[in-house]
């Protein structure tokens, strides 16, 4: 292991600056900054000094919301937590927050251990995870407050999916309740699945068959409605509540009232509502299946609303729901009905490669971009100032990125386990060169040189945009 690592001659970009410094890094840690070219700067040595002159020098992304070997519609995402922690990396992003599966019947703590199998000794970055309470019950509700207790201090509920996660109003209320008692934060997946069910039958029954239809059935007024109904329910168990991926306007505009209101309502968007749309689910010979995924890409003018709830802060983190299946022998389950295709996009690599675009395109600011993908989700989640940041004693969890450099998005050149890219030759202009977690080389000029086991397990405390 290198005992000091200097990184001379970057732009340092944070949430809150902008500055040309020199970091130090010892132990795993940020161990100080220093402007460039200063005596304290100069005065530095260590065994390894990386030259980021004319890169930018930023925090690991931090991706809140991924799934890696989720089980759903009679198969496995794709990525094991070994390759799509890999792939991370590759894209700059040096934390994750994956969800945990409580199956109805079974206690959180068995759906909670079976994840940390899966991960522990795979991950090539730092990881943590969310709760999925499918059962909500007196036991459950107890164990909510275990589980905070020891770092686990999200819980993600689904309006959407009967007969598999869905919850009622009554399961949600109680869950809401506990939360509001414990400090944990309930993540809603917002949109009604009971009426959906019923549209996706009466689409069925006229032929509607192909992938475009699941966009057709999965209405931006319904996830307008369930959202509603969550900061309701929410309202009244006095608990804070965080939508995941927020895809329609109408929605948008349901969060942004009731921040105007002062409630504790946050909203989460995903780099595939910002970039891509119903268009990609039209695609003709069944190439629209691997756009399927839950909330539904939705018509191009929603994307205008969804970056300016990203610039006014209605919205306040892009993360991923990278849940990737495989379009061979996968996305395939679902020809012939569009309802049997499962749900998901592969993204995990592409989020901060796509929000560096958005800062060239002139959508967010650099700022704003480390804002949303790195520092607001570890704030979020209770891992701030450990991760997103660039501080002293902040892990030195850093990403050297060429703000100049040119990279077209393709399947054949990606990291994912997945046979297609959501992005497919999609050119962008910036590109991650070296990546380091806790001061440990995963990614050197363009290299991986990291390993499976590297990334730890993180507890965490609980929001911290709470009152």
């Amino acid at each position: 292991m290198v005992g000091r690592t200097l990184i001379r001659g970057g732009l340092v970009i944070t949430a809150s600056d902008e500055i040309h410094a020199d970091v130090l890094i010892e132990d795993g840690r940020i161990a100080a900054l220093a402007a460039s070219g200063t005596p304290a700067a100069e005065a530095w040595s260590a065994e390894r000094v990386i030259d980021a002159t004319g890169k930018y020098v930023i925090p690991g992304g931090v991706d809140a919301h991924t799934h890696m070997e989720l089980p759903f519609g009679g198969t496995f995402a794709s990525d094991t937590f070994e390759t799509g922690t890999r792939a991370a990396a590759w894209g700059g992003t040096t934390t994750i927050v994956d969800f945990a599966v409580q199956s109805v019947g079974h206690s959180l703590r068995e759906g909670l251990d079976a994840w940390h199998a899966k991960a522990e000794g795979n991950c090539a970055i730092d990881y943590a995870f969310h709760m999925i309470v499918s059962d909500v019950n007196q036991e459950t509700l107890k164990e909510m407050d275990l589980l905070v207790e020891e770092g686990v201090t999200s819980f993600k509920q689904f309006m959407a999916y009967p007969g598999v996660f869905y919850s009622d109003d009554g399961q949600i209320l109680r869950a809401m309740q506990r939360s509001a008692d414990n400090g944990g934060l309930i993540m809603m997946h917002a949109e009604n699945g009971i009426a959906i069910d019923v549209l996706v039958e009466q689409a069925l029954a006229r032929g509607e068959t192909d992938p475009r239809y699941h966009g057709e059935v999965r209405k931006a007024l319904l996830e307008a409605e369930a959202t509603h109904r969550a900061i309701k329910l929410a309202q009244v168990a006095g608990a804070p509540l965080y939508v995941v991926h927020v895809s329609a306007m109408e929605a948008v505009a349901e969060l942004a009232r009731a921040r105007d209101e002062g409630l504790n309502v946050f909203g989460e968007t995903c780099p595939q509502y910002l970039f891509l749309s119903t268009d990609n689910l039209a695609e003709p010979d069944f190439e629209g299946s691997k756009y399927v995924c839950s909330t539904p890409l939705r018509p191009k003018e929603h994307q205008a609303k969804l970056w300016q709830g990203l610039r006014t802060n209605d919205l306040q983190v892009v993360s991923t729901d990278h849940c990737p299946f495989c379009f061979v022998g996968q996305k395939e389950l679902g020809r012939g009905d569009f309802s049997k295709i499962p749900n998901g996009l592969p993204g995990v690599e592409n989020r901060m490669d796509l929000l560096h675009q958005a800062v060239v395109d002139g959508h967010i600011s650099r700022r704003r971009w480390i804002e949303i993908a790195c520092a607001t989700p570890a704030r979020m989640f209770g891992m701030y100032p450990k991760k997103g940041t660039i501080a002293p004693g902040a892990d030195a969890d850093v990403v050297i990125y060429d703000p100049h450099a040119e990279q077209i998005i393709s399947a054949e050149t990606h990291h994912m386990n997945v046979d297609y890219s959501a992005y497919e030759g999609k050119r962008l202009t910036g590109r991650v060169e070296t990546v380091l977690s806790r001061g440990e080389l995963v990614i050197t000029e363009r290299e991986y040189t990291g390993h499976a086991g590297h990334g730890t397990y993180t507890p965490r405390s609980t929001c911290q945009y709470l009152n």
